[in-house]
């Protein structure tokens, strides 16, 4: 399941109709800022196979929640996609653990590709 930090309400309805349509997977729920979301992915760490972070919240940043991920279980992969995904934020971003990093705009089409692989997307064995 995907757990998306988005601010933008449209860009949330958009996203989850994307990754419903193309994917094949339900967005579980959301955040719009870094303590709701830290909050959430550490209080379920069962219930969610893909994080996907934007930099800019309202409260806050997407990178202080990846920071947050970096205990996160063996499959679950967090993801920044970002307006901002210059060379110094994807070397930041990979540097606090990011499984990859997509440009809103331009690399919209990568980042539902890498949703949908198998490893990324789909739930994980019960341990």
């Amino acid at each position: 399941m995907i757990y998306l930090v988005e601010d933008s309400e449209v860009l949330r309805e958009q996203l989850s109709a994307m990754l419903k349509e193309f994917v094949g997977q339900e967005v579980l729920g959301f955040s719009s800022t870094e303590a709701q979301a830290t909050a959430w992915l550490n209080s379920h760490p069962d219930q969610w196979r893909v994080a996907v972070l934007d930099l800019f919240l309202q409260q806050g940043s997407g990178l202080g929640v990846l920071s947050s991920c970096q205990a996160r279980r063996p499959g679950q992969k967090v993801v920044v996609l970002t307006n901002y995904a210059t060379p110094d934020i994807r070397r930041r971003a990979l540097a606090l653990g990011a499984d990859a990093v997509f440009d809103k705009q331009t690399e919209l089409t990568q980042f539902l590709n890498y949703c949908a692989e198998p490893d990324a997307a789909h739930e994980a064995a019960p341990a």
